[in-house]
């Protein structure tokens, strides 16, 4: 894989992992499972700084996210933006 600075899916990744924190952090409702989802985000977050993320732990991760707060309609656009991110991640595996 290339370094972070040279492949845009990382860049995309961090974008929207980084507004999917932003508005969970906003989101004024009590839910039950925020601290997963927030540990999940932060991991995910990390994951994307080291430039070369795992797409098991990233699908993993998604996963625990979309399940803790995937119900809360507001969320869901920006959730859909970090799932199809992280789909990307497995479409250079599946082309070669």
């Amino acid at each position: 894989m290339t370094s972070a600075d040279d492949d845009p899916r990382v860049a995309e990744l961090h974008t929207v992992v980084a507004r999917l924190r932003r508005e969970l952090a906003a989101h004024p409702a009590e839910l039950s499972d925020r601290m997963i989802a927030e540990d999940e985000l932060a991991a995910l977050a990390a994951m994307v700084l080291s430039g070369s993320p795992d797409v098991r732990r990233l699908r993993r991760s998604l996963l625990l996210v979309a399940g803790a707060i995937g119900s809360v309609s507001a969320l869901g656009p920006a959730i859909r933006l970090v799932r199809d991110a992280v789909e990307r991640f497995g479409e250079e595996r599946a082309a070669g």
